[in-house]
């Protein structure tokens, strides 16, 4: 008997600790989440990190909180989200530019896909190619034409190595088979404010920010990154069909956490994350900006990232890109 009262204490123990454990999980989170941003404040990843964050912040009833990092191609706030606690409180708003980065910058001081987990991809949208209207091109032919005449003349701005402002431009200069310098800017505001300035020529950017810009007349739109049209430019043709076939670049988001944070916290945020951009007034709003949701398990995220990692090498190492 003493024995048989023995494993039943036992099997009251573990069973209390079991259930205290996932009562744990189940809670998260039980205080304020940090969504840490590798990029100045304005651009895609600040937007959509807030828009984010604030309904995380109603659904799951703590705050969520952005902070802006930027610096050294997002090196050092992504270099500081793999460093943190891997408890669910402190995650990484990430895009394509760490893809990029992984061949792009050997002497990173973390590995993407071995100290941080994926959680979630977000949204993605088509670039757009503009000029400063100063510049005597009206389409893309002719800014090709223009390239070719004066190589090396003409200066292209990106919000720094490794963005998929810099990458659309290095494609864009191996497949057009023309030689334009890349000026890399601390952030996309600060690269757009030169291109319509006219301090720089052109630019690659993100559409859901240059839209408006292009149909206010500071800038030129000469085409769009994607594989159709745009459905808030259609009447821009694509880089593709206006001259460089096969020609496709974009910009998508989404959020890692450090490695080994809790699978538990991982899939209760993907799940959410899903959710929520699946809204309709979610869908609505980023359709009018030209955003498309991405919908992905963490597994099926896990997946794309290393497949994103391999296809930006070959690119990075036919394009011959290098950090400025």
């Amino acid at each position: 008997m003493k024995l048989v009262n023995l494993l039943k204490v036992i099997g009251l123990v573990v069973a209390s600790c079991t259930s205290t454990g996932a009562l744990a999980q189940a809670a998260y989170p039980t205080k304020p989440v940090k969504i840490v941003v590798p990029f100045s404040a304005g651009g895609p990843a600040d937007v959509y990190a807030r828009v984010l964050g604030d309904r995380l912040e109603k659904s799951l009833a703590q705050p969520f909180v952005v902070e802006n990092r930027p610096g050294a191609g997002a090196i050092i706030g992504t270099d500081a989200v793999a460093k943190s606690a891997p408890d669910g409180y402190t995650l990484l708003m990430m895009s394509n530019t760490h893809t990029v980065n992984e061949s792009l910058i050997s002497n990173k001081p973390y590995s993407l896909m071995r100290d941080l987990a994926p959680i979630s991809p977000i949204n993605y949208s088509d670039l757009l190619l503009v000029v400063n209207p100063s510049v005597p091109a009206q389409n893309l032919k002719e800014l090709i034409a223009l390239a070719k005449a004066k190589p090396g003349v003409l200066n292209y701005a990106s919000s720094g190595p490794g963005t998929p402002y810099h990458m659309a431009g290095e494609l864009f200069k191996a497949m057009a088979g023309i030689d334009v310098v890349h000026v890399p800017h601390k952030g996309s505001a600060e690269a757009r404010t030169s291109v319509i300035a006219g301090d720089v020529q052109m630019m690659f950017d993100a559409i859901t920010t240059m839209a408006q810009l292009s149909r206010a007349g500071k800038v030129r739109a000469i085409a769009t990154s994607g594989r159709g049209r745009s459905t808030i430019m259609p009447e821009v043709p694509t880089v593709s069909e206006a001259g460089v076939p096969g020609y496709e670049s974009v910009i998508w988001l989404g959020l890692m956490a450090p490695a080994a944070t809790p699978k538990p916290n991982i899939e209760k945020l993907n799940l959410e994350i899903q959710r929520i951009i699946r809204l309709p007034d979610v869908k609505e709003v980023w359709a009018k900006q030209g955003a498309v949701p991405i919908h992905m398990t963490s597994a099926e995220f896990g997946k794309f990232l290393e497949e994103d990692i391999q296809k930006w090498a070959k690119v990075v190492k036919v394009s011959g890109a290098k950090v400025d």
